[in-house]
């Protein structure tokens, strides 16, 4: 993650009282929870029965994970995308927005009156992790606006590919594996970013951007 802008101690006074709630925040986004969160989610779907359902949400979680990881690889190599005014999408908001927004989305289908409440949910996760990132100074405006975006089409995705869920799983399930999950690793860290910048030059020697030798 990169630190831009003024030093903690520079921080005005109310924001330093914040600082400990907006990090307690943006880690639920962190790959540390987000990871076994979803192998987790997928493990439950399937000793359901349920495989479409595992294999709906493993695609979806997994392509929004992957395009990320896309995105950071080029910023690593070239430090920016498109037209030079993004530089490295928030992971945090991405993941956080496919995996909580598309779990609720999922499993209240059966009682919302609409996708769109339901999806709502997604959005308002974005718009959270999102706020954190932007005011730790984590990420600029395009970075989480553009991290949200793709975990909301994750979590639309998986969604839509999934479909209904059976009436034989049992939503306490997946809470207790949600909750076991955030009490074991939560406000762990997995340090995504320095692995995918060893990645991209250990792999890739860059020439120029957008050129890979």
């Amino acid at each position: 993650m990169r630190h831009r802008g003024r030093s903690r101690l520079e921080q005005p006074l109310g924001l330093n009282a914040v600082m400990p709630d907006l990090w307690f925040v943006t880690n639920f986004g962190d790959q540390a929870v987000l990871l076994p969160l979803a192998i987790g989610v997928a493990f439950v779907f399937a000793s359901s029965g349920w495989w479409r359902g595992a294999v709906a949400w493993t695609a979806a979680i997994g392509c929004t994970l992957a395009l990320m990881v896309g995105f950071k690889l080029n910023y690593a190599l070239c430090g920016r995308l498109v037209g030079g005014f993004l530089s490295n999408p928030s992971g945090h908001t991405a993941g956080a927005t496919a995996v909580y927004g598309g779990l609720f989305a999922i499993l209240a289908r059966p009682t919302a009156k609409g996708p769109s409440w339901a999806f709502a949910f997604a959005l308002l996760i974005a718009l959270i992790v999102g706020m954190s990132r932007l005011i730790l100074d984590a990420h600029s405006g395009w970075e989480v606006l553009i991290g949200g975006a793709v975990g909301l089409c994750g979590a639309l995705a998986a969604t839509r590919l999934a479909g209904a869920p059976p009436s034989n799983l049992r939503i306490t399930r997946v809470a207790a594996l949600a909750l076991l999950v955030l009490v074991v690793f939560h406000g762990l860290h997995v340090p995504a970013e320095a692995a995918i910048r060893k990645l991209a030059f250990y792999v890739w020697q860059p020439s120029e951007c957008g050129q890979l030798s």
